[in-house]
């Protein structure tokens, strides 16, 4: 069965990215952060901040501040990551073929600076049907007012 997630994949890089050095991304990050966001890792799960909030609020980029997220779009999955059935806009995030496991799955990228996020899978809910099951420690939490 082919995976439908593989429509989704980018094929064209949105200009004026946020471009720091690992140096700089190392600065303003905590190593948790650097390593998830900058390198690809993976928390572990039922760890990452704000697996089980349940409140009101936009999930921001923790490189660039730029919104990915909203509450609205997050359900309890029950894999222990934040997931989500849709971005907060249809350019907020890139997608890409992560070949680093035994199979191919497709990454999620911040759009405004190649922060990785996690995967999207397609066995998620209505509407979408997709599941983006993004680590916590690449996003902050904005409530909302």
């Amino acid at each position: 069965m082919s995976d439908p997630t593989r429509a989704l994949w980018t094929t064209t890089k949105r200009p004026n990215k946020v471009e720091k050095t690992d140096a700089e991304w190392q600065a303003q990050l905590t190593p948790e952060q650097f390593h998830v966001a900058r390198k690809a890792g993976t928390e572990r799960a039922f760890t990452g901040p704000n697996w089980d909030q349940k409140a009101a609020g936009i999930y921001k980029c923790v490189c660039c501040g730029q919104a990915l997220f909203d509450a609205d779009t997050k359900y309890d999955s029950g894999t222990g990551w934040t997931s989500f059935y849709a971005p907060v806009t249809e350019d907020a995030v890139e997608y890409h073929a992560d070949k680093s496991l035994f199979s191919t799955r497709t990454e999620v990228v911040c759009s405004n600076c190649d922060g990785h996020l996690g995967h999207v899978f397609p066995d998620g809910p209505a509407p979408t049907g997709l599941r983006y099951c993004m680590n916590g420690l690449a996003m902050e939490f904005d409530p909302k007012a």
